[in-house]
């Protein structure tokens, strides 16, 4: 007489537990999907630095050849560096999400960095502007700009509400004025702004970025 067939458990163990198996799986892909996501979107703000250096140091040398037409103001490039921080960025004209993500971002109605009024420079808390909170009183901020260098000096951090406007003020004397959402490593959208004030203290020719055409 033939023998009934033999229950399956393993395929009734497997059955139960594959519920988990697949959220593990999918949770697994989700972390791959956002790693290759955060990856694309590091090299492409890379990408485009790269590409914005070039521009900037063309501009630098042919800013002082004989005969060269002048750009328009808004169509200079400016190079931020801090010394403490190690941050060297070319600064994008406009503070859009897109801008954003590719520079630090000069809003459109402020001051020209280096012009007299409140120069403002906004980046992202987690790229560019990481480590702004790190600055104080006196520490420099360097600005080139149109064959110039500028030197600001911090003068006051201060933490703010998103809707203050207060720090936008123009004034009459050459100011920069760096904003970052804060706090740093908040996870989420950060509930407030962190401003760093500094003022113009030297101006001069910038011959590092003077560089003969062609090299």
């Amino acid at each position: 007489m033939d023998m009934p067939p033999r229950l399956n458990l393993n395929f009734l163990s497997f059955k139960f537990r594959s519920p988990r198996k697949v959220l593990s799986m999918v949770l697994l892909l989700l972390g791959v999907s956002l790693l290759g996501y955060v990856g694309s979107e590091y090299w492409g703000m890379y990408r485009t630095q790269k590409q914005l250096e070039v521009q900037w140091e063309q501009q630098a040398a042919t800013v002082r050849t004989p005969g060269q037409p002048r750009l328009a103001a808004h169509d200079l490039l400016t190079r931020v560096s801090i010394p403490k921080i190690s941050l060297d960025a070319i600064v994008i004209e406009g503070v859009s999400r897109k801008q954003l993500s590719v520079g630090p971002g000069h809003m459109k109605d402020t001051a020209f960095p280096g012009a007299a009024g409140n120069a403002v420079i906004t980046g992202h808390r987690d790229t560019f502007f990481r480590h702004i909170y790190e600055l104080q009183k006196g520490d420099d901020i360097l600005v080139r700009r149109d064959g110039q260098l500028f030197k600001y000096q911090v003068t006051g951090k201060k933490i703010v509400k998103p809707d203050d406007v207060s720090v936008l003020k123009q004034t009459t004397d050459p100011q920069l004025t760096l904003i970052t959402c804060y706090p740093t490593y908040y996870i989420g959208p950060a509930p407030e702004r962190l401003v760093v004030f500094s003022k113009l203290i030297a101006q001069t020719a910038d011959t590092q970025a003077v560089r003969p055409a062609g090299n």
